[in-house]
């Protein structure tokens, strides 16, 4: 019998939500995302020490005050951990800028130039790079300048359609929509254990974008985020990309039971849906009407900076 993991292979690329080495070389996906999180998290693990000492000792070599020695230290240890990534994975990686820059167009820009150099004085290719760029309004923007640049970006904590309109019409490689914080906030909201699995919410949204993506022509790959249990990957199974985390790869494995295609490109184009277009004060008020994305993406900038905070405080240690 062939797992689920398998069969899930064959209609979805498989992405490893984690910056652990070992769960990547164990599961092979295809690509692998990394957040401040679950750098956090790695950093922590003594297998890793060695990429966080090589971190600090580049930014002591190559910036002056303590304040540029911090940040050069971050940025390096993100690459650090993304150029590992890249021994383990055929395709991409995935850094994400520092979420304190989510309203700074002109910083996020200057966090991801940088990236891309790191990269590649390392003699990674910027095609095996995804700028991972929370999806504001400033986000956005720095993604259509980068993008033309022929930087890949990944526009990440999507809870909105407007959110993902947006990103497709300014050219986005891929989008990150987050759909297990947004099964998250109806299930307290409703009071639920749970949903079926195609009637969960965050299924739900993944589905009208996924649909109106391939309804409209827009090449942006659909990857959904913040998987919480396999209900949901059986609800998106055939979706373009899936990143999911160790705890579910290894359920997968462990399951053989078949596994249908839910959705399909032929399936999404056979469907009535009006194309629209997404303006600042668009994409705004949309946010505005829209009390869980709001939520959900504030919610999300906070915790990755409070992770990046606290990612700063070890280096500080060792620094």
């Amino acid at each position: 019998m062939v797992s689920q993991l398998d069969q899930l292979k064959q209609l979805t690329t498989v992405v490893a939500d984690t910056g652990d080495f070992e769960a990547i070389a164990k599961y092979k996906p295809t690509d692998a995302t990394t957040n401040p999180s679950l750098i956090y998290a790695a950093a922590k693990m003594p297998a890793y020490k060695s990429l966080v000492d090589a971190a600090v000792a580049y930014a002591k070599e190559n910036a002056s005050t303590p304040e540029d020695q911090l940040e050069l230290a971050l940025d390096r240890l993100a690459v650090n951990f993304g150029i590992e990534i890249l021994k383990e994975v055929p395709g991409r990686v995935s850094t994400e800028v520092d979420a304190r820059l989510s309203y700074d167009l002109e910083g996020s820009l200057a966090k991801a130039h940088r990236y891309i150099k790191m990269y590649e004085d390392a003699g990674i290719s910027k095609d095996r790079v995804l700028i991972k760029l929370a999806a504001t309004w400033e986000g956005i923007k720095a993604c259509e300048i980068l993008e033309k640049e022929g930087i890949h970006c990944n526009m990440t904590l999507i809870f909105n359609f407007a959110q993902a309109v947006a990103c497709a019409e300014v050219g986005a490689t891929l989008i990150s929509p987050f759909v297990g914080r947004i099964f998250d906030f109806y299930k307290q909201r409703d009071g639920v254990e749970g949903y079926s699995k195609l009637e969960d919410p965050g299924v739900v949204s993944l589905t009208s974008i996924y649909n109106y993506y391939k309804k409209h022509g827009y090449n942006t790959i659909v990857m959904g985020a913040s998987i919480r249990n396999t209900n949901q990957i059986e609800g998106l199974a055939g979706v373009d990309f899936l990143t999911i985390s160790p705890r579910l790869l290894e359920k997968l494995k462990n399951n053989e039971e078949p596994l249908e295609k839910i959705l399909s490109v032929e399936a999404a184009q056979a469907l009535d849906i009006p194309k629209i277009h997404v303006t600042e004060p668009y994409y705004r008020w949309a946010l505005n009407e829209d009390a869980m994305s709001t939520l959900k993406l504030s919610e999300g900038i906070r915790n990755f900076g409070k992770d990046t905070v606290k990612l700063e405080d070890e280096i500080k240690k060792i620094m």
